[in-house]
């Protein structure tokens, strides 16, 4: 397993740690029992109801089998990008940069695919240095061990709101309460996960509307980073 260090553009300092080839693996070979179980299990319905192979009958069959093809992408885009078995490994696929993929990311690992079933891809992964299969690689994702993704920690730069040429981003941080800057900094401090990302969500939201701020529409966690950081400016350029 590799680790990689990440500087955000809010200078926020990130080290993930890419999940290993065996946890993949193992997290693959989890999906692959499910989609097996999933087929024989449609497969028996579908001769037990002994219906005539009507346009009706060839349609039914082709959608109750699509699930198969879907499976990965449909699991990553709506699970946060966890399939069942990567949850289960405690695996998930993020951007480089540590940010959530979007859905023409999660699509394009899914298309070719294909192409890394052939071992082309496990070769790749083994010899690239985030592990990155070529639809990783195409994506501009890696897959990061979730129990080593690391709580965002300080780095010198973050004090960068007490040099005399900063400029803020967000004017109205300045109206936020001490109280409510804290709140803001324990929920970016949780360990990563469907909670963290709940409580984000919601705090970005209430921020924005309690601030009065439409003009933007960046990642919540980037924007309350940059909210923090603003709000520190204006604290301590009071004294």
């Amino acid at each position: 397993m590799s680790e990689s260090s990440i500087i955000t553009g809010q200078f926020v300092h990130i080290n993930q740690t890419t999940a290993s080839i065996g946890d993949r693996l193992v997290a693959r070979l989890i999906d692959l029992i499910i989609i097996i179980f999933y087929v024989v299990a449609v497969t028996y319905a579908i001769f037990k109801l002994e219906l005539s192979w009507t346009r009706t009958q060839v349609f039914f069959t082709i959608v109750a089998y699509l699930p198969v093809m879907l499976y990965s992408l449909l699991f990553e885009v709506l699970n946060n990008g966890q399939s069942i078995g990567k949850r289960l490994m405690r695996i998930r696929v993020v951007n480089k940069d540590g940010t959530t993929p979007t859905l023409g990311s999660f699509i394009m690992r899914w298309m070719i695919w294909p192409v890394d079933m052939t071992g082309i891809g496990l070769l790749v992964a083994l010899l690239s240095k985030d592990s990155q299969r070529i639809g990783d690689l195409a994506a501009g994702t890696i897959v990061i061990k979730l129990n080593n993704y690391r709580n965002i920690h300080i780095s010198l730069d973050e004090f960068s709101h007490l040099s005399s040429d900063y400029q803020p981003v967000f004017s109205q941080a300045e109206e936020l309460s001490l109280k409510q800057v804290e709140l803001i900094q324990k929920a970016l401090a949780l360990p990563y996960g469907e909670e963290r990302d709940r409580r984000i969500q919601i705090l970005n939201e209430k921020v924005r509307k309690t601030l009065n701020i439409t003009s933007t529409k960046m990642p919540a966690e980037r924007f309350l980073s940059i909210i923090i950081r603003d709000y520190q400016h204006f604290a301590f350029s009071i004294y």
